[in-house]
């Protein structure tokens, strides 16, 4: 399995990265998001790869971050749901928005992605909420954190909720949550989470 490639961007069209790598140029499906985050042809960039195989095809999914890969990843799990979908939603949101849209179960805003249905929408919803149920989380036992007093629902619930969809794990996530200011919205409670969280991994690497 091909992790990351890291090398010189030599060409990028909608939906599509070419990077160089040794004198071999990877050409990596990717997001309009990610594109977007990509500078001109010729700089260095490195780019967290997904390897989908199928009997007539085998094509490299590339992005910019872990956390939309994770979110390709889960997308293309959903039954029905296949890597040109699963483009066009991360394409239209970013990986925090759609963390958030998961976890507070707007399955109609996913509808304005072209080509997504509301029975598909609903189906990512259902099959990634369960998805994280099946990992047993379980929010009663952050303990006596703050986060655990918060209602379902809640701003706090759906930032933890959103979070654990993007791949942190729950022990990364409760102390956060619980230092920060409850009355915020959801959205500035993930935006501020993901921030501390990064400043503790660049710390601790």
């Amino acid at each position: 399995m091909i992790y990351s490639v890291r090398g010189k961007l030599i060409h990028k069209e909608n939906e599509l990265a070419v990077v160089e790598c040794g004198g071999v140029g990877y050409a990596c499906r990717t997001t309009l998001q990610t594109l977007a985050s990509l500078s001109e042809t010729g700089s260095e960039v490195t780019l967290y790869t997904y390897l989908h195989v199928r009997e007539d095809n085998v094509e490299l999914f590339g992005f910019s971050s872990q956390q939309e890969l994770n979110c390709f990843k889960m997308l293309i799990s959903v039954s029905g749901v296949g890597p040109k979908a699963a483009l066009s939603i991360l394409s239209d949101f970013n990986p925090e928005k759609f963390a958030l849209l998961v976890a507070s179960e707007d399955s109609k805003t996913l509808t304005k992605t072209k080509g997504i249905g509301a029975k598909t929408a609903q189906r990512i919803v259902l099959e990634l909420k369960d998805k994280i149920v099946k990992e047993n989380i379980d929010l009663s036992e952050a303990g006596s954190s703050p986060v655990v007093a918060a209602a379902d629902g809640s701003s706090v619930s759906e930032a933890f909720s959103a979070l654990l969809v993007l791949g942190y794990t729950q022990s990364e996530i409760a102390p956060v949550l619980s230092g920060l200011d409850s009355s915020l919205p959801s959205s500035e409670l993930i935006r501020q989470a993901l921030k501390i969280i990064a400043q503790k991994m660049n710390r601790q690497g």
